[in-house]
């Protein structure tokens, strides 16, 4: 599997901008838009009786499914021209090859090529056991943070520069909804280092801060 070799590093573009621009997904009309309103802190953890190891997979496909789809629903904006490199905010991320070199790369390849490694692998029976008896690999865990920090980096590409797509196409509230899930899934196993996710830090305690609002106004009901 050549990915397993492959790496990311996020770094910043070397630019200094003349003005961040607004974050629109930070807007409460549009951040506190979802087509559920799950409790996703109680869906996340982990049922009795079920495998560790089964439920990060389990969910870990889920997710790569889930963020392919969304990221589907913008691809045609997100072309080599408009997207020349894959950049978050002021963050720009590479591609490592099998052989560790650096790939400067567009943000559409990027995306290809986190998708086809990630298909790769949760399709591979030696990785992705589904047949009963087949034991997950001792490096089960760490593959499954890495292919969680590439579908992070596609997430928080769409917020930040496909937002607005994103919006007239009236999908925000899937994509807050897949975010929200994503990210708690995350925390509560441990899956994405607090540094990699910092830059979308803004917006994930928008969330946390939502969430905890609603949980206190219902009880005083």
């Amino acid at each position: 599997m050549d990915w397993l070799m492959g790496k990311s590093k996020a770094k910043p573009n070397g630019k200094k901008p003349a003005a961040e621009e607004k974050k629109v997904y930070l807007e409460p009309e549009y951040a506190k838009s979802r087509i559920t309103d799950c409790e996703f802190r109680e869906l996340v953890v982990l049922p009795r009786e079920i495998d560790l190891n089964e439920w990060l997979a389990s969910n870990t496909t889920t997710f790569f499914h889930h963020v392919n789809l969304q990221y589907s629903t913008i691809s045609e904006f997100c072309t080599g021209e408009a997207c020349q490199t894959m950049a978050v905010c002021n963050t720009q991320y590479y591609w490592y090859d099998e052989r560790g070199k650096k790939v400067k790369c567009t943000a559409p390849q990027y995306v290809d090529f986190v998708m086809s490694s990630v298909q790769k692998l949760v399709t591979d029976e030696d990785v992705f056991p589904t047949k009963y008896g087949r034991e997950f690999p001792s490096s089960f865990e760490s593959l499954v943070k890495k292919i969680c920090r590439y579908l992070f980096h596609v997430l928080a590409h769409i917020y930040s520069s496909h937002f607005k797509e994103t919006l007239a196409l009236e999908l925000h509230g899937h994509l807050n909804t897949l975010y929200i899930h994503f990210i708690l899934f995350a925390r509560e196993f441990n899956l994405l280092d607090p540094k990699e996710t910092a830059i979308m830090d803004d917006l994930t305690e928008v969330y946390t801060f939502q969430r905890g609002s609603e949980k206190e106004a219902s009880m005083m009901r």
